[in-house]
């Protein structure tokens, strides 16, 4: 059950990256650096705090086709397990993303962002998306699926509709976990540990209740334990 645990690196030093890493490789499956990280380091930097250990490479990946596919290609010799890209980015984008990782000899896992944690209903609902946030994952995580994408990012609440719609073939990455007691933070649509891997999720990604932990290590560890 260690596996299914993604502890979120969202911090944009170096130094304190390399050293969660470093402290929480041992209880996770994967780690997850992403946008701000990125930006401020750059490739160089993701091999120097990554030191060897599996990626979640979360940047959300959303422009046109022809752009996204030559962000994809310059991704692949970082050698990340898996990237993202947004599903809202539609099926000729997810279809050049997905293309251009199967270039490689090591390919990633292509996932495909559906709604982002910090939405809810009234937040979609004032972009002009009605309906609400499991309809419209539902239409955003078939279209990604039927274009090549290997799996979704959604939100916890999302998981069941998902596997009963599409049963257990799209890895099922969730972050917006938080376990009991924590923080929401900027989340809206949460679930703990526990609750989101009993309804199916593969991986559940965990940030700031474990990097701002006084021991992120062992804040890591009770997790696991709990999942377990």
């Amino acid at each position: 059950m260690t596996k299914k645990l993604i502890a979120a690196i969202d911090t944009p030093e170096l130094a304190r990256a390399g050293a969660l890493v470093r402290d929480l490789a041992p209880h996770c499956g994967l780690v997850k650096l992403g946008l701000e990280f990125f930006l401020r380091h750059g490739p160089a930097g993701f091999v120097q705090a990554a030191q060897g250990q599996p990626v979640f490479l979360d940047l959300k990946l959303h422009d046109i086709p022809n752009t996204v596919a030559g962000a994809v290609r310059s991704l692949l010799p970082l050698g990340a397990e898996m990237l993202t890209i947004h599903a809202g980015g539609g099926s000729k984008m997810i279809a050049a993303a997905a293309a251009a990782a199967g270039s490689a000899v090591w390919r990633p896992k292509l996932l495909a962002v559906t709604v982002l944690t910090s939405l809810d209903d009234a937040a979609l609902a004032e972009i002009g998306i009605g309906g609400g946030a499991s309809a419209q994952v539902l239409r955003l995580a078939r279209m990604a699926l039927d274009n090549g994408a290997d799996g979704l990012v959604c939100s916890a609440h999302e998981i069941a509709p998902l596997r009963d719609a599409l049963g257990a073939r799209p890895i099922l990455v969730v972050p917006g976990i938080r376990p009991a007691g924590a923080a929401l933070g900027d989340q809206a649509r949460v679930m703990t540990p526990e609750q989101a891997v009993r309804a199916g999720a593969d991986y559940i990604v965990v940030g700031r209740p474990i990097t701002e932990a006084p021991d992120p290590a062992a804040a890591a560890a009770a997790i696991a334990a709990h999942i377990r």
